[in-house]
């Protein structure tokens, strides 16, 4: 305000000087301003970059030997991540690790992902399951965007499963060609169903940009969830699921959660 009261008694050259240096750096502010403003843009993730961080995996064996096989003795994975220290942990042990998932934040952001691997009909496959709307209303307003992030991210979390598991893998090389069923629960029946990511080695490749265009409804496939044996066997482990979803969710073999393939199949058959 000052300056612009004084320009009058100015000499000419120096006003129209002054005046074009102030438009010129008012110029420049705005311009700056709307940068800052459109570089401010919501990112919403579920455990932080895409790329698997070994260093920021900690690792717990509760109960469970590093090499005995799943085939003869129960094994489960919760993967839990931290917004505060970026880290992730992930407990391998006979059943889900409660512990890990309590406290109102996790109960709010629901972000953890949990395993099991199962012996049916002789064949060893490894099932994941993703929490992704239900129990509270702000998660089914971003439903679409959680199934997003989760098939983004799912490919971290079997490389730390896999890195966080090495003893297994390396004394079971097998158990790399298992398949990878992937559970996702949700309200909305759009997004409340399983797939079908393929053996562990290529379900744990990075998604590409290609690969994420194809992630809107995947069409049906011919792939049938795992059924295990209806009578007692020895080809079938453990009898019962260690994983036991609230009940106001679909089970998995009711007719709203249908077997799919994922991203990664779809673009292997394209």
């Amino acid at each position: 305000m000052a300056t612009l009261a004084a320009a009058p008694v100015l000499p000419s050259k120096l006003q129209q000087s002054s005046l074009s240096q102030q438009k010129r750096s008012l110029f420049l502010y705005r311009k700056g301003y709307k940068r800052k403003n459109s570089a401010i843009v919501p990112v919403a993730r579920l455990f932080g970059p895409a790329i698997f961080e070994s260093s920021k995996l900690k690792v717990l064996f509760l109960g469970v030997g590093e090499e005995k096989h799943p085939g003869k003795l129960p094994r489960a994975y919760t993967l839990t991540h931290s917004d505060i220290t970026s880290k992730l942990t992930l407990a391998i042990s006979q059943t889900i690790n409660n512990s890990q998932l309590q406290g109102w934040y996790n109960r709010l952001q629901r972000d953890e992902v949990v395993a099991e691997w199962k012996k049916v009909q002789g064949k060893m496959s490894l099932h994941v399951h993703c929490h992704i709307s239900g129990g509270h209303f702000l998660l089914n307003l971003v439903a679409r965007l959680r199934y997003f992030i989760f098939c983004k991210e799912l490919p971290m979390v079997l490389k730390a499963f896999v890195h966080g598991d090495w003893n297994l893998f390396n004394n079971y090389p097998e158990l790399q060609e298992a398949q990878v069923w992937v559970y996702f629960h949700s309200n909305i029946p759009e997004f409340n169903k399983a797939e079908c990511w393929g053996p562990i080695k290529e379900a744990a490749a990075p998604i590409s940009g290609a690969h994420m265009d194809r992630i809107q409804a995947a069409p049906s496939s011919n792939w049938d969830l795992p059924e295990p044996c209806e009578e007692d066997c020895s080809c079938c482990f453990p009898p019962i699921s260690l994983i036991q979803w609230p009940a106001e969710l679909p089970h998995e073999n009711e007719n709203r959660i249908g077997a799919q393939q994922s991203p990664h199949q779809q673009s292997q058959q394209s």
